[in-house]
């Protein structure tokens, strides 16, 4: 088994280790060529963070939230060509796709010293795994919401980086995905 392959089945052993939890990935549109088409081709649940009808160059550059199942083409091309290309996030919960929405739309826009609305790329691991560290525990409880916990790729794509709210402490665990 190669390495890129044993990184696969690690990430999707991760995913998938606790079958009573839904996989959402959070997926950024402008980040990964093609998504639209996978999403119409393969027909992932799915749904864009966006409201409304979109211009189709918004449309291909939106966030989308898409619950990810185990051993399916979507999941396997998402896996094998986006891990460690900042594609997007993977959130576990016990919530449905449509409760996943309502809670990711919250942090699509935020606002900097001078009120003015940015967009915030939560959905960047980049982002994300520089941003958890610094929040509160109230900020904590506002980011997971109904997430269990968040996995995407460290800096390193041959490590996971697993983050949960711990009654208002972030616990974050590295996960080597090239272990024998």
């Amino acid at each position: 088994m190669t390495t890129n392959e044993k990184i696969i089945q690690a990430v999707s052993d991760e995913l998938f280790k606790h079958e009573e939890m839904n996989v959402f990935a959070v997926l950024d549109g402008a980040s990964i060529p093609d998504l639209l088409n996978q999403l119409h081709e393969q027909q992932p649940e799915h749904v864009c963070l966006y409201r409304g009808e979109l211009e189709p160059d918004m449309a291909e550059v939106a966030p989308y939230l898409v619950k990810v199942e185990p051993d399916t083409d979507f999941t396997d091309w998402l896996i094998e060509k986006g891990w460690g290309k900042h594609w997007g996030v993977f959130a576990l919960s016990h919530e449905s796709l449509s409760a996943l929405r309502r809670h990711f739309r919250k942090f699509l826009v935020v606002y900097d010293p001078e009120n003015k609305p940015i967009y915030f790329r939560f959905y960047d691991p980049r982002v994300l795994r520089i941003y958890l560290p610094t929040c509160n525990a109230e900020e904590l409880a506002t980011v997971f919401g109904p997430v269990e916990s968040y996995l995407l790729e460290d800096e390193d794509a041959k490590t996971a980086l697993r983050f949960r709210n711990n009654s208002g402490a972030l616990k974050q665990a590295k996960v080597s995905l090239t272990q024998e």
